[in-house]
Parts: C-alpha cells; structure tokens; sequence
C-alpha cells in the first residue's frame, strides 16, 4: 500500500558502455581539457540538487538551476509522475595562435518524481527567480464525511 505522504524520486544517470581506464586516468590527472585534445569529449550534463518540503496545505519542491532562464525549463506530469526538465544550447569560440575552435555545448537535465496520491496534480503552480525553480504541489483537501439523517417511520 502506498503512504499518502510520502514522494518518490527517480534519478536516472547516463552512463557509457564502456569507460576506458585510460580516459578515467587522463580526466583525473589532466582534467577534461587535454582530454578533449586527445579526442575524448563528453555531453556536459548535470544534475540539479532538489529540496523537498512538506507543508500543511501543499509539498513545495526547490531546484537549484542557476544559469537557465524560465524559457528553457519544462514541466510535465503524466501517470501521476512529475518530470522538471531543461535544456540550454550555447556557442563557445576558443581562439589560439594556430586554430580556432568552436563548440556547441549542451547542458540539460530531467529530474522525475512520483507524486502521491493526495497531491492535487490540477493544480501545480511554478516559479523561477533566482536560480531556483519552485514548484507547488497542492494538497487535495481532506474529503469530509457525509452526513446523512434518517426519518424514523
């Protein structure tokens, strides 16, 4: 049976098939620059931290994502699961004495979470100042019982 109060978080890390001792060695050591040289680059990708506070009347969640703008993040609730998601494209130009290099970072994240049942998903509301997106998850309001006389004959 499911605990009324209690929220689910699911994280999911991509990982590579194969990590060579190699590279882990060289972005240890060097860091990822001279890894990158040598050919070894990587999607930048992160993970925001995430506060969760429960409240009388409603959970609040808090996701530290300083950088992005309220225009790249995205929330989604589907099958009583919440999905905050972001994604930001930027343009790096490096320039050195013999080349120039340009890249194209992608930072992003989805952080997923099981809304319980007496969350009132209708009713999410949203905001973003600060570098923290606070999401308010409301309660459903307790269902009171019903009353009913009955007419003795």
């Amino acid at each position: 049976m499911k605990h009324p109060s209690i929220m689910t978080l699911a994280k999911i890390t991509p990982r590579p098939s194969f990590v060579s001792p190699f590279n882990e060695l060289v972005n240890e050591f060097f860091g990822r620059d001279i890894a990158q040289m040598i050919g070894h680059d990587e999607l930048r990708r992160s993970v925001p931290s995430v506060n969760i506070v429960e409240r009388d009347d409603r959970f609040e969640l808090h996701v530290l994502a300083p950088g992005y703008t309220k225009e790249d993040l995205k929330l989604q609730v589907e099958n009583d699961v919440l999905t905050i998601s972001a994604e930001k494209k930027q343009e790096q130009n490096t320039q050195n004495e013999r080349y120039t290099r340009r890249e194209f970072l992608l930072n992003s994240f989805s952080r997923s979470f099981r809304l319980p049942e007496l969350v009132n998903s209708e009713d999410l509301q949203a905001s973003y100042a600060n570098g923290v997106l606070t999401v308010h998850l409301p309660k459903v309001a307790p269902a009171k019982p019903k009353v009913r006389e009955i007419g003795i004959n």
